[in-house]
């Protein structure tokens, strides 16, 4: 989806239309959890700061978050996918891979079902997508951002080696700021760079995931569209509008951030093994804990206990705090919670 949570916004308040919208944060904290089209124009990015954010866009409007009505039309615009394959792997309420090489409307092109799935999503929600179509997920996820927003691009296979090739490194997907301008300074600023590098160097440079950028440089990437994917955690990050450094209120806080956090793990049917606490302080030093247990940690007042052992660990606090968050990781689907006798760290 092009600007999803913006894009609603816009939709649903006309008087944000044509305007540069933020959605998250504040003008004066926070993150920008997602960005309109004309706010991306000068430069402003989902999880930059609020301030650098109002800096580059003056006339930058903040709007807070609607999560549930994300979520709503999310479910429209599965619905719609559905009608074409049940081989879709979400990867956020905005993105997903869809496998149509069998497809409930028997059509012979992939290009044709993008441009038919398209048409019925902005229909149905009067919102646009643009979609990448290939025959593989890397080629595929990076089509999709060359004619954004509300467009298509196709990789054939034969294309692949002159399209990567020609790819900057920065504009690889599973490549991050940090690894491409590591990558810049050893003379990698393409894929045709990239490709010049033996899998024995990449490894040793970049430890397993060496494996990985070996093979997109040659257009390879074997992974399933996989519908059952469990998603790898799940967490809550809440910025303050002011610091933090009473031990009440940073306990209401942690709190509120429970409450949100196990809301979520209902919502997703799953449980984890891991629990993580993450704290910023106002000179922005990030610290974290976290605590992993042998079985699923299915228990909401398990789960605060574990949080409240951690935080109690970095109290007093020596610096005001501007963030806390808390993420579970190591999910899995639990289907009888009652079996669940003890836990464990993640």
């Amino acid at each position: 989806m092009d600007a999803f949570f913006a894009s609603v916004e816009q939709r649903d308040y006309p008087t944000l239309r044509g305007k540069p919208v933020a959605v998250g944060g504040s003008e004066e904290r926070g993150v920008v959890a997602a960005a309109s089209y004309e706010a991306r124009k000068f430069g402003v990015r989902s999880a930059m700061g609020s301030r650098m954010a109002k800096r580059l866009c003056p006339n930058l409007i903040f709007v807070p978050p609607r999560f549930e009505q994300y979520k709503e039309v999310s479910g429209q615009i599965r619905a719609i996918f559905h009608a074409y394959t049940d081989l879709v792997e979400p990867l956020s309420l905005d993105e997903a891979y869809l496998d149509v090489t069998e497809n409930f409307m028997n059509i012979p092109l992939a290009t044709e079902i993008a441009k038919q799935i398209r048409i019925k999503i902005e229909k149905a929600t009067s919102l646009t997508a643009s979609a990448g179509i290939s025959f593989n997920k890397f080629l595929a996820k990076t089509a999709s951002d060359v004619n954004k927003p509300n467009g298509m691009f196709v990789i054939k296979p034969h294309q692949a080696e002159m399209f990567i090739g020609e790819l900057p490194i920065k504009r690889f997907y599973g490549v991050g700021k940090v690894t491409a301008d590591k990558m810049t300074k050893m003379g990698i600023s393409s894929g045709k760079d990239l490709k010049e590098k033996s899998l024995e160097f990449l490894v040793n440079n970049f430890g397993k995931v060496g494996r990985y950028y070996f093979d997109i440089a040659r257009g390879v990437d074997n992974r399933n569209v996989n519908p059952d994917r469990i998603r790898k955690s799940i967490g809550v990050e809440n910025t303050f509008n002011t610091d933090l450094f009473g031990q009440d209120e940073i306990f209401k806080e942690i709190d509120i951030i429970l409450e949100q956090l196990w809301k979520r793990i209902k919502r997703a049917n799953v449980y984890g093994k891991t629990l993580t606490l993450k704290m910023k302080y106002a000179d922005f030093e990030i610290i974290s804990r976290s605590k992993t247990s042998q079985l699923l940690l299915t228990d909401e007042k398990h789960v605060a206990q574990i949080a409240y052992e951690m935080l109690n660990l970095l109290l007093p606090a020596i610096k005001g705090i501007r963030l806390m968050g808390l993420t579970i990781s190591n999910l899995e689907t639990e289907t009888d919670p009652q079996l669940t006798l003890k836990f464990s760290n993640f």
